[in-house]
């Protein structure tokens, strides 16, 4: 097994046994980080936070680009990548759903 197909059914699991225990208030984002020609984009930095920039969190991407924030609050989140001197355009109010994981793809731009 890819360590990239590990991490995403681990990000799975997690959705899974926290809807399991009860705690259905909660979901996760994952996602890809890619760059300007389409490949993924290794220890990028991706950002999340609530609409009015409230409870800022920051995580890395893997070798593959991937990601995730695990354990959420549902509501709305914004969520920005950036990488050496490139960084993606805000992607505004991405939908975290209890029990669920959002899945979504960051572009980086020159």
């Amino acid at each position: 097994m890819k360590r990239s197909e590990f991490c995403f059914l681990l990000v799975a699991a997690l959705a899974i046994a926290t809807t399991a225990n009860g705690n259905s208030r909660v979901g996760t984002v994952a996602g890809t980080v890619l760059n300007a020609q389409g490949n993924p984009v290794a220890n990028a930095t991706v950002t999340i936070e609530t609409s009015d920039g409230r409870h800022p969190h920051a995580t890395h991407t893997d070798a593959h680009g991937h990601f995730a924030f695990v354990r959420f609050e549902s509501g709305q989140y914004d969520l920005r990548a950036y990488s050496n001197t490139a960084s993606s355009e805000w992607l505004k109010r991405a939908l975290i759903r209890s029990g669920k994981t959002t899945q979504i793809t960051l572009r980086l731009t020159k």
